[in-house]
């Protein structure tokens, strides 16, 4: 884990009220996993520093994708090249790829595309078919974005691409990777319980100190996305008691 000042060295718009932010940050880039995260602070700004999955990284850089959804986001959205924020991490538990297997799908709804470029890159390093498969609710709201040896696109209202869920439009595989909502979620684990998913949840110090990460599992009892996640079995997570309504960690 690294702390570091990182300027600011790209901004894209990747979709409706979707930004691409890049950060020199060569320690993390050089680090990074897949479904990891860092947590990005203002000087001045909000007290508390943001959660964004890792959406890309190079030799020198990594990239985060958010949107504007509070105080915080907004702000960071604002920023030209050439500012500089603190940036901490890598953090948190990501996915697990493991060699002998052939087929991978990255399932991601909204701004559950964020852990899924360097997922797709990771996976295609081992030798696996990557299928990616990305949802939203309407056209303008899919990220213009994707890697991988197939892409499936998905909208709700069917706008583009196949109508109906990213998990509906998603084939099957030795390997599921998911982010998004919740419901997406819990329907992941519906069809493919032995997936990994990178859990929503509210996330305060990042570093498994609050406690304002509980993620509630079947077995009983609770984890913290930030330290024993934010990546998950996707069997193993009990979604009755997690709200429907929350944003990935990566817009908060």
């Amino acid at each position: 884990m690294f702390l570091t000042d990182a300027p600011i060295v790209s901004r894209r718009q990747v979709g409706e009220g979707m930004w691409v932010i890049g950060l020199h940050a060569p320690e993390v880039a050089a680090s990074v996993r897949s479904g990891q995260f860092v947590n990005i602070g203002l000087n001045p700004g909000p007290l508390l520093r943001r959660p964004f999955s890792v959406y890309r990284a190079s030799d020198e850089s990594i990239e985060v994708i958010l949107k504007a959804v509070g105080t915080g986001t907004a702000q960071l959205i604002s920023l030209r090249v050439g500012d500089l924020v603190s940036c901490l991490g890598p953090l948190g538990r990501g996915f697990e790829l493991r060699p002998g297997l052939r087929t991978a799908v990255l399932i991601s709804g909204g701004l559950g595309v964020a852990p899924m470029p360097l997922a797709a890159r990771d996976a295609r390093a081992m030798g696996l078919q990557v299928t990616w498969v990305h949802g939203a609710r309407t056209a303008d709201e899919l990220c213009a974005e994707s890697d991988g040896d197939a892409v499936i696109k998905a909208t709700d209202d069917g706008s583009a691409g196949f109508a109906g869920t990213a998990v509906a439009a998603a084939p099957d595989a030795d390997l599921v990777l998911a982010c998004g909502p919740n419901p997406m979620l819990a329907a992941v684990a519906a069809r493919w319980p032995e997936a990994q998913v990178a859990v929503e949840t509210y996330m305060g110090c990042g570093t498994g100190v609050c406690l304002g990460c509980a993620v509630p599992l079947v077995r009983g009892g609770f984890d913290r996305a930030c330290k024993e996640g934010p990546v998950y079995r996707a069997g193993d997570v009990d979604w009755t008691a997690l709200p429907s309504h929350l944003h990935y960690a990566a817009s908060a």
